[in-house]
Protein backbone atom coordinates (compact mmCIF):
# COMPACT_ATOMS: atom_id res chain seq x y z
CA UNK A 1 0.00 0.00 0.00
CA UNK A 2 1.93 3.05 1.24
CA UNK A 3 5.72 2.82 1.72
CA UNK A 4 7.16 3.48 5.16
CA UNK A 5 8.39 7.10 5.37
CA UNK A 6 11.02 8.71 7.58
CA UNK A 7 11.12 12.41 8.39
CA UNK A 8 14.26 14.53 8.57
CA UNK A 9 14.92 18.10 9.66
CA UNK A 10 17.73 19.55 7.56
CA UNK A 11 19.35 22.81 8.69
CA UNK A 12 20.60 24.77 5.69
CA UNK A 13 22.63 27.92 5.08
CA UNK A 14 21.16 28.82 1.67
CA UNK A 15 17.38 28.66 1.15
CA UNK A 16 17.54 29.08 -2.61
CA UNK A 17 19.78 26.05 -2.90
CA UNK A 18 17.60 24.14 -0.42
CA UNK A 19 14.82 24.01 -2.99
CA UNK A 20 16.96 21.42 -4.79
CA UNK A 21 16.33 18.96 -1.93
CA UNK A 22 13.08 18.09 -3.68
CA UNK A 23 14.89 15.58 -5.89
CA UNK A 24 15.94 13.53 -2.81
CA UNK A 25 12.47 13.24 -1.23
CA UNK A 26 9.27 15.09 -0.44
CA UNK A 27 9.89 18.56 1.00
CA UNK A 28 7.08 19.14 3.47
CA UNK A 29 8.06 22.53 4.91
CA UNK A 30 10.77 25.13 4.34
CA UNK A 31 11.30 27.72 7.09
CA UNK A 32 12.63 30.99 5.74
CA UNK A 33 13.18 32.51 9.16
CA UNK A 34 14.98 29.63 10.89
CA UNK A 35 16.60 28.11 7.77
CA UNK A 36 15.48 24.50 8.00
CA UNK A 37 13.66 22.05 5.76
CA UNK A 38 11.32 19.25 6.86
CA UNK A 39 11.63 16.41 4.41
CA UNK A 40 10.22 12.88 4.11
CA UNK A 41 11.99 10.02 2.33
CA UNK A 42 11.32 6.30 1.91
CA UNK A 43 12.60 4.41 4.95
CA UNK A 44 14.35 1.68 2.96
CA UNK A 45 16.58 4.20 1.13
CA UNK A 46 16.85 6.81 3.91
CA UNK A 47 20.47 6.14 4.93
CA UNK A 48 21.79 6.31 1.36
CA UNK A 49 19.86 9.50 0.63
CA UNK A 50 21.05 11.21 3.82
CA UNK A 51 24.64 10.26 3.00
CA UNK A 52 24.28 12.12 -0.30
CA UNK A 53 22.44 15.09 1.26
CA UNK A 54 25.09 15.44 3.97
CA UNK A 55 27.72 16.04 1.26
CA UNK A 56 25.90 19.12 -0.09
CA UNK A 57 27.66 22.39 0.65
CA UNK A 58 24.62 24.25 1.97
CA UNK A 59 23.60 21.56 4.51
CA UNK A 60 24.71 22.36 8.06
CA UNK A 61 23.08 19.63 10.15
CA UNK A 62 20.61 16.76 9.73
CA UNK A 63 18.28 15.54 12.49
CA UNK A 64 15.92 12.59 12.29
CA UNK A 65 12.28 13.23 13.18
CA UNK A 66 10.83 11.00 15.90
CA UNK A 67 7.23 11.77 15.02
CA UNK A 68 6.36 8.25 13.86
CA UNK A 69 7.72 6.80 17.14
CA UNK A 70 5.50 8.90 19.42
CA UNK A 71 2.65 6.97 21.00
CA UNK A 72 -0.68 8.18 19.67
CA UNK A 73 -2.99 5.68 21.37
CA UNK A 74 -4.06 6.88 24.79
CA UNK A 75 -5.69 4.99 27.63
CA UNK A 76 -7.75 6.41 30.44
CA UNK A 77 -6.13 4.75 33.47
CA UNK A 78 -6.22 7.96 35.51
CA UNK A 79 -9.62 8.98 36.94
CA UNK A 80 -11.22 12.15 35.60
CA UNK A 81 -10.44 15.08 37.91
CA UNK A 82 -12.44 17.73 36.08
CA UNK A 83 -15.44 17.35 38.38
CA UNK A 84 -13.33 18.63 41.30
CA UNK A 85 -12.55 21.89 39.49
CA UNK A 86 -16.13 22.92 38.70
CA UNK A 87 -17.60 26.27 39.71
Amino acid sequence: MFPERTGYIIWVSDLKAARNLDKYGSVHYLSRRMHYVVMYVNADRAEDIMKNVRKLSYVRKIERSYRNEIKTEYSKDVPDKTRYYGL
